[in-house]
């Protein structure tokens, strides 16, 4: 038996999950927030308990530190060598990586490389990294790429219709992101369809603070809705989504607050989605609210986002010429029965249907009807329990 903690690093935040592994026991659980700020905020769960702690956190290899110290003082280890493996969740693996592998000092090198992909997770991804090596050594050390599952691509698929010298020269293509959510989603749903996952054509939608939907043929994903960056596709809580790229150039001429690109891309991954569009909130909770008070800026905004959603699983059925089921997960697709009842109600074309009794809150499993063509589920997702599988596939190796 062996103890797993799966680790996901932001640039000022550090989520992690113990298991017991191979039972896939989650032992403990927690966050720690505000790194690099004043009261930073730790907070552990365990045994139905939570014990919450403000101090300053300075960096991520003392939140490390912290985090390994909680586990000691609530005796949910008796020693830091009970845990063999430790999991990080990497945004942004470029095409280096088609698979999780073991850390070594290039590896790190190449996650740091790319944090211009990915400039909100890697570059805190790395330092959660360097900060378990420097404080568990010799423990089974795993990077787990978001983008791995989508590396399945075709090339027709993954290039941008732009002269080809910006993929070989600069590597600018369709990477995607969430894939880890994906490919658990997926293979989850074939468990409850009972059928083999490579017979099925899944459309999967994770919705949460960020969105992306992906088309998965087979087990494999063939088409996804994030690209270069996690800001294309659907729109999303601040970001964007997809827009028309001569925007940008238009908005630096014109509003003295975008002083180059890079402050309007960060625009349009901070200051935008159902935030910009409501001027309410980016929570979907918050939006509702305001549509029921119809509040004409949050209406609008639910609406944007619904038809978003719609049209990039319209594509995914034209890709995948049909599919079997449509999986909604993460924390609006698991939790927004409202979201999914007005996605699902602007398809009825493709023979999905909703039973109105388990499309509730709360509700996990089959929520269409008996006939209808398309199954529709919710899932919910289990990032860092794949993390965890991983690490035990490599430790055996």
């Amino acid at each position: 038996m062996s103890k797993t903690i799966a680790i996901n690093a932001g640039s000022s935040s550090l989520k992690w999950q113990l298991y017991q592994m191979p039972e896939e026991t989650v032992l403990a659980q927690g966050i720690i927030e505000r790194i690099g700020l004043k009261d930073s905020i730790s907070t552990v769960k365990f045994d139905g308990n939570k014990e919450v702690q403000v101090t300053d956190i300075p960096d991520h290899t003392m939140a490390v530190k912290i985090l390994l110290n909680d586990l000691i003082h609530f005796n949910i280890i008796s020693a830091y060598d009970e845990i063999t493996g430790v999991g990080h969740r990497i945004v942004a693996g470029g095409e280096y990586f088609t698979d999780s592998v073991l850390v070594d000092d290039k590896v790190v090198e190449q996650v740091e490389e790319l944090s211009a992909l990915a400039p909100l997770h890697n570059p805190g991804a790395a330092a959660g990294i360097r900060a378990f090596r420097d404080i568990l050594p010799d423990i089974t050390s795993v990077c787990v790429f978001d983008n791995a599952y989508h590396m399945t691509m075709k090339k027709h698929t993954y290039m941008y219709p732009i002269p080809q010298k910006y993929y070989t020269d600069y590597k600018v293509r369709k990477y995607g992101a969430h894939g880890t959510s994906h490919k658990y989603v997926a293979q989850e749903a074939a468990k409850m369809l009972g059928r083999p996952l490579e017979e099925l054509k899944i459309i999967t939608a994770h919705i949460g603070n960020g969105v992306s939907i992906t088309a998965n043929y087979h087990g494999e994903s063939v088409d996804t809705s994030m690209g270069f960056t996690p800001l294309a596709g659907p729109m999303m809580g601040t970001r964007s989504g997809d827009v028309d790229p001569a925007i940008i150039p238009y908005l630096i001429e014109r509003d003295p607050d975008l002083k180059d690109a890079a402050d309007a891309v960060n625009m349009l991954n901070k200051q935008s989605g159902l935030g910009g569009v409501s001027g309410i909130s980016s929570d979907m909770r918050d939006i509702e609210d305001g549509v029921q008070a119809k509040n004409p800026d949050a209406v609008l905004a639910y609406n944007m986002f619904v038809d978003r959603i719609k049209k990039y699983i319209g594509q995914y059925f034209a890709v995948l010429n049909g599919a079997d089921a449509l999986v909604f997960t993460a924390g609006m697709g698991e939790n927004g029965p409202l979201v999914r009842q007005d996605v699902i109600e602007g398809m009825t074309w493709f023979g999905m249907e909703l039973d109105p009794e388990k499309n509730v809150f709360g509700y996990r499993g089959d929520i269409s009807t008996p006939d209808s063509k398309v199954k529709v589920l919710v899932i919910s997702t289990d990032e860092e329990l794949c993390i965890a599988r991983d690490v035990e596939r490599l430790r055996q190796k």
